[in-house]
């Protein structure tokens, strides 16, 4: 392998590719806090980057030295993301309908719930370990820092777009950004089922 454009582009593709389940959970957090501040949109923004830079190193890790036990675990990633996905919004979709009188269905999203959304959007990135199994470790690393990099940036725009439009849905954001994240829990589902 070498270092050239295509690696490089191809990076930017798979983080691409990978950001997007990222992104609409992103979108729902701005639709569910229109008043979040841009501190926290880049931590916010910032986890979602981490751990799609994480899981793919740790696939690549994975192929390198247990890669019997990781094709093991490969089935269980849909059923994870499902879980995960389905009960943060679930909780969301609840709350929103169960504070609709109120006229307050924004919940802020908290540290765990945070780091629940990263694991069930980034689960399954664990399976591009085996995509840049080829890659060096110096160029695993560049590729999966990319990836990293490229989820920031969308992560941000969806949250800047779920903000937006979060003002002007008033207390219907919480009903919309539950029933988005069990859509994409479902789509992860089904996507990863179907394989």
């Amino acid at each position: 392998m070498e270092w050239n454009f295509m690696f490089f582009f191809n990076s930017v593709l798979l983080g691409i590719g990978l950001a997007m389940d990222a992104f609409s959970v992103s979108m729902a957090n701005g639709l569910n806090e229109p008043d979040m501040k841009p501190g926290k949109m880049c931590a916010v923004a910032g986890v979602f980057g981490v751990f799609q830079t994480a899981m793919p190193l740790i696939g690549w890790v994975c192929v390198h030295t247990i890669v019997l036990y990781f094709t093991a675990f490969e089935k269980f990633i849909p059923w994870i993301a499902l879980i995960l996905l389905c009960y943060i919004g679930g909780k969301m979709l609840y709350e929103g309908i169960r504070n609709r009188e109120d006229g307050d269905a924004r919940r802020r999203v908290g540290f765990w719930g945070l780091i629940l959304q990263g694991v069930a959007t980034s689960i399954d990135a664990l399976s591009v370990g085996f995509t840049i199994e080829q890659y060096p470790w110096p160029m695993a690393l560049a590729s999966t820092l990319i990836i990293g990099i490229v989820t920031f940036f969308i992560c941000l725009a969806g949250l800047a777009i779920g903000r937006r439009f979060g003002t002007c849905l008033s207390n219907k954001a919480a009903i919309m950004g539950g029933v988005i994240l069990i859509l994409i829990g479902l789509e992860i589902f089904i996507s990863g089922m179907v394989k």
